[in-house]
């Protein structure tokens, strides 16, 4: 009778761990549906951000919201602190901006185009205004700052 019981149990526990994964598969778990920073590869940067080979010489800019570019390579250390930051920020301003990342060693071609010699280097790109870059990493307070200021104009 115990033994039956127990395999009750171990039946219904699986049960529950398997319909707890095919939700949080689902995205119905509000919890884990969240904003997250989106990698760039050349290809995609021409299509979402400038086209840079059809314009040349004047910055058009594509996205329908503003945007935070993040140029960082894998083994820099002020890239790797700063990169839990665009996390939460992306997820703060979750429908108002984009946050994407460019790994300026597998994108050599854009790094080139923004002469990116120091790493990080974190672009902010208004709807209808020019480009701001910042050189080295800063406090979260000051990339909300930057947000809200070039980006939102709150």
């Amino acid at each position: 009778m115990k033994m039956k019981r127990f395999n009750i149990l171990v039946i219904v526990l699986v049960m529950f761990a398997f319909a707890a994964d095919a939700q949080s598969k689902t995205g119905t778990d509000k919890q884990t549906v969240t904003a997250k920073t989106v990698y760039l590869t050349t290809a995609d940067f021409l299509k979402k951000v400038m086209n840079y080979e059809k314009n040349p010489n004047e910055w058009i800019y594509l996205g329908d919201k503003p945007a935070v570019i993040d140029f960082y390579t894998d083994w820099c250390g002020p890239c790797k602190m700063i990169a839990p930051i665009m996390e939460e920020l992306a997820a703060k301003y979750a429908g108002e901006i984009y946050i994407y990342k460019v790994n300026t060693d597998k994108e050599k071609e854009l790094a080139a185009l923004f002469q990116i010699r120091s790493i990080p280097q974190v672009l902010f790109i208004p709807l209808k205004d020019t480009p701001q870059m910042s050189v080295g990493a800063m406090r979260k307070e000051q990339y909300i700052e930057a947000i809200e200021n070039i980006l939102l104009k709150k």
